[in-house]
């Protein structure tokens, strides 16, 4: 079993590098909106979540399922317990993520728009037997100051590692409730602002990956959208082209890494 901590410091020197973009104010949180948030979040595979209060870095809430993949009690965890799960060969690419993803949220999107966005990267964790997995990350803020900057936040924690082993090192900064997306973003040297992010699938056709996500078949999409099996036969032989992908299973995992879904 492989004992090895991360260098933390290299993550946390990002957010203290990053006073503008963090609140002082402890605010609260509506439970109804923890509750949409909650029930929305996409997970094709073992997953928690908790939510971390920037201003003083404690965790608010940890759902049960951490116990479960970390070995971590929910009633006690601390956000330094978490980190400490990270891959020590992934925290410097970790820590430039975060900085990135910084730069593009508090320098591109409005403070009233921030909320309307989720940070998605992945990286290896250690789970509750000592190995290492690939994790999907992704974070949305939840409440805000007047100035918006960040105050709490919702962070999900998703296994991947049954679809995928490699990690595309990339960021993706992904906009909710039709905002633009800036999707597939390198990390290391990339030095130029970047733009919007073409949509790759229109809305129909990310509603039957969400569902092949599911498991659901063919006549399954069909019955579920009142549309003919060929009419889903159809979009989804159009997705694996653009998409690039020879199967499902490859479209899934290039949705979850790419931060589709």
């Amino acid at each position: 079993m492989d004992t090895t901590k991360p260098n933390t410091q290299l993550l946390k020197s990002v957010w203290r590098r990053s006073g503008h973009a963090l609140s002082e104010k402890h605010i609260e949180l509506e439970r109804f909106e923890l509750d949409k948030l909650v029930s929305s979040i996409f997970s094709n595979g073992p997953f928690y979540f908790y939510i971390v209060d920037f201003v003083d870095m404690a965790i608010n809430y940890a759902s049960p399922t951490i116990a479960d993949i970390h070995g971590l009690d929910p009633q006690t965890v601390s956000f330094q317990n978490v980190l400490d799960q990270v891959h020590p060969d992934d925290m410097e690419f970790v820590a430039r993520a975060e900085a990135k993803a910084v730069e593009i949220v508090y320098g591109i999107i409005a403070p009233e728009k921030r909320k309307h966005y989720k940070i998605s990267y992945c990286f290896r964790f250690r789970t509750a037997d000592g190995s290492y997995r690939l994790f999907n990350h992704q974070a949305i803020m939840l409440t805000a100051d007047e100035n918006g900057r960040l105050s709490k936040s919702l962070n999900i924690h998703t296994d991947i590692s049954h679809l995928t082993e490699n990690n595309n090192r990339l960021l993706s900064v992904i906009g909710m409730f039709g905002e633009p997306s800036f999707l597939n973003i390198e990390i290391d040297g990339e030095t130029t602002v970047p733009l919007p992010s073409k949509a790759i699938f229109s809305a129909r056709e990310m509603e039957i990956i969400r569902l092949i996500s599911e498991g659901m078949t063919t006549p399954d999409i069909a019955n579920a959208l009142n549309i003919s099996t060929n009419t889903v036969k159809n979009h989804r032989k159009n997705i694996l082209q653009k998409s690039g992908c020879k199967n499902s299973g490859q479209l899934i995992t290039k949705c979850i890494t790419d931060g589709l879904l």
